[in-house]
């Protein structure tokens, strides 16, 4: 079952068992990728490909981190404005979310794999870290804030082991 159709069925759930909440926030999600599928303006007018793009299963993968994203963007901003209502709201729904997103990696596994690409590629000092960071996402995609990744990286980087 792909990730669309798991939305999808977990929605149709949610609206059996009256879960307004997880119906909500899964309507969101599908909505998100409904977007993502329509063709960008560029590629309308060049008539390119079909009138909807079939995305794959790392791009819906990709849609779902970006709302995950979005609810933790929108958790701090509400944080600092002291809006813990509206805090509430978005961890809940982020709860919901984290939960189609593969399991994150600890500081741990991410320190291992920096170490990794940081002997592969031969870099030194902190002036490599876009080259250790371009070729480390990929190995982390979805699996790990880029944040979180940036500091390890920068820490080992600097000497800071």
């Amino acid at each position: 079952m792909t990730l669309k159709e798991r939305l999808t069925e977990d929605l149709k759930e949610a609206m059996r068992a009256r879960d307004e909440w997880r119906k909500t926030t899964l309507r969101l999600l599908l909505d998100a990728i409904h977007k993502a599928e329509i063709p960008s303006e560029k590629e309308a007018k060049a008539g390119e490909g079909p009138p909807r793009k079939e995305l794959s299963e790392d791009d819906i993968l990709q849609v779902v981190a970006s709302e995950a994203k979005r609810r933790r963007d929108a958790i701090t901003e509400f944080g600092k404005a002291k809006r813990e209502d509206l805090v509430a709201q978005e961890e809940a729904e982020l709860d919901i979310i984290m939960g189609y997103l593969p399991a994150q990696l600890s500081g741990e596994e991410i320190e291992v794999l920096a170490r990794e690409v940081i002997q592969e590629l031969g870099a030194s000092d902190i002036s490599q870290m876009g080259r250790v960071m371009g070729a480390l996402m990929p190995r982390v995609k979805g699996r790990a804030l880029g944040g979180v990744v940036s500091r390890v990286v920068r820490e080992i980087l600097s000497g800071g082991d």
